[in-house]
């Protein structure tokens, strides 16, 4: 018995040491490999890990980004023509259901209604349940609705399809979040703000739209053409994956090492060395991260940031489409079109189409949204986030009391371009600094937040741009401007500057 385990143990002694080599041994390969070689390499990657911060930055800029920047660029032309719809639909509907101002203002309220009530759900299931989904989700749900406004047979339904056109619209802009996860830091300040050729394309194409369809074939058809580029979307989409900042607060590594080994091998680099490595957060799409201490004084100033941005921007759209629909401009060398004030006695106004140089104006305004692009990506690179706002929303609010002085039909074409430059820069700037100052656990929610306090300046904006604009074109200007001088004073005090900073995984 004793003999027997003798010799299972010696054999068992000699069989480990021909598999396991000596420290002397390892020394020598070591020396043989150039540099350490595969042995050493094998041995670091075992104890060696990267987190997804570290990935996106090594992998850097390439085609992933550029395929990133084109399909949801793209969605940026349907948030676009969705939004700016109505300010070239509003002289048709006016004129279908003889609306008054208000009613015409109840439009665009509702609208931003539905996306203020669906923003804060959207950044809450895109944190808890992934951003891919709810982008995805918003493009089938407003081309769906969109699609049935147009067969609308009362004003009644048309206001309610509208809204379910703006919460569905209010997914889509959790595409931005989706965006920025996979920009490294550096070119974050160059792409984000290059994005604005979107917004301004989609502007621009349902001006052309309303041109060219409206005058034949009315306001319903139009709407019906502006659905094909959502529809377009929703099949090109598959290409985009899920988050992988996402993925890992979600505790799904695999997912998220697949979707990063996938970047790197189209962008033809490689991950660091090591092994995917972060911890899973439980406490994604918690709304109490945004008023900790942390984040108290930032989330504050910055969802009246976003209600003076969205207020600014469709007060300055909406004010210049009523300005040319019912000819109140201060303008001194007008053409008779423009000599006729569009006012009736007891001061409603029906069936006033846009003629063809209404529609010139608003196109070449909307050109303005990217004309001054150069100047935005300097100043965020330069100056930073904090300071960009600040300065932006003082030249805004002096722009909109030059809008209120006479001048030429050049004169004014030119003012509405360059008001349309700085609210559509501050918009630009604003949704960086958003996504860029909130932690993955819980930065589509913030951006919900955001969103949601942004479409109550897009409510309050059609009833000072539309109803009192026809009774004093000044005091409908002077709330933008002062709304823009307090919003500067509070950019001012924001705690953090996000420029060059990485993105935070947790709080």
């Amino acid at each position: 018995m004793m003999d027997s385990m003798r010799t299972q143990l010696v054999s068992a002694i000699h069989l480990q040491e021909m598999e396991v080599p000596s420290e002397v041994e390892l020394q020598e390969k070591a020396a043989e490999t150039p540099m350490g070689g595969a042995t050493t390499t094998t041995t670091n990657n075992i104890s060696q890990k990267f987190t997804v911060e570290e990935a996106v930055e090594t992998i850097g800029f390439g085609r992933f980004h550029i395929l990133l920047f084109v399909i949801m660029g793209a969605a940026s032309i349907v948030e676009a023509m969705e939004i700016m719809l109505l300010a070239v639909a509003s002289p048709e509907i006016r004129c279908e259901w003889r609306l008054d101002d208000w009613q015409v203002a109840l439009v665009s309220t509702m609208v931003f209604l539905g996306f203020m009530v669906c923003g804060v759900l959207s950044g809450y299931v895109a944190d808890r349940y992934g951003r891919w989904k709810v982008v995805f989700g918003g493009f089938v749900w407003s081309a769906y609705f969109s699609l049935l406004t147009s067969f609308a047979p009362t004003y009644g339904w048309f206001i309610f399809l509208r809204s379910m056109v703006g919460c569905g619209v209010s997914g889509v802009s959790q595409g931005f979040v989706l965006k920025t996860e996979f920009i490294p830091a550096k070119y974050r300040a160059f792409l984000l703000p290059l994005a604005t050729i979107f917004w301004m394309t989609g502007s621009a194409l349902i001006i052309v739209i309303g041109m060219l369809v409206v005058p034949t074939l009315g306001w319903r058809w139009m709407i019906r053409f502006s659905v094909t580029p959502s529809i377009i979307l929703i099949f090109l989409f598959r290409f985009i994956p899920e988050s992988a900042r996402y993925n890992v607060s979600a505790g799904n590594m695999g997912a998220a090492l697949k979707t990063l080994q996938r970047i790197a091998k189209m962008n033809r680099a490689s991950l660091p060395p090591g092994q995917l490595a972060e911890s899973a957060t439980k406490d994604r799409g918690n709304w109490q991260i945004l008023l900790s201490p942390s984040f108290r004084r930032t989330s504050l100033l910055l969802w009246y940031s976003w209600f003076v941005a969205s207020f600014a921007y469709y007060g300055s759209v909406l004010s210049s489409s009523e300005l040319l629909e019912k000819n109140l401009l201060c303008v001194t060398n007008a053409d008779p079109e423009h000599q006729v004030k569009h006012r009736h006695e007891d001061g409603v106004c029906y069936c006033i189409p846009f003629g063809a140089g209404d529609y010139q104006t608003l196109l070449i305004s909307s050109l303005g949204e990217v004309a001054l692009v150069p100047l935005n990506i300097a100043l965020l690179n330069v100056f930073g986030r904090k300071m960009s706002l600040t300065v932006l929303q003082l030249m805004t609010a002096l722009l909109f009391m030059m809008v209120n002085v006479c001048t030429t039909m050049f004169g004014f074409t030119a003012l509405l371009f360059l008001l349309r430059s700085l609210v559509s820069m501050n918009f630009n700037v604003v949704y960086i600094y958003t996504a860029e100052v909130y932690p993955t656990v819980a930065r589509s929610l913030g951006m919900g937040f955001c969103t949601s306090f942004s479409r109550i300046g897009g409510m309050i904006a059609p009833f000072i741009a539309q109803v009192l604009m026809s009774q004093s074109v000044i005091l409908a200007l002077t709330p933008f401007a002062v709304a823009c001088v307090l919003c500067a004073l509070g950019n001012f005090l924001l705690p953090i500057e996000t420029r060059g900073r990485a993105l935070l995984q947790n709080s």
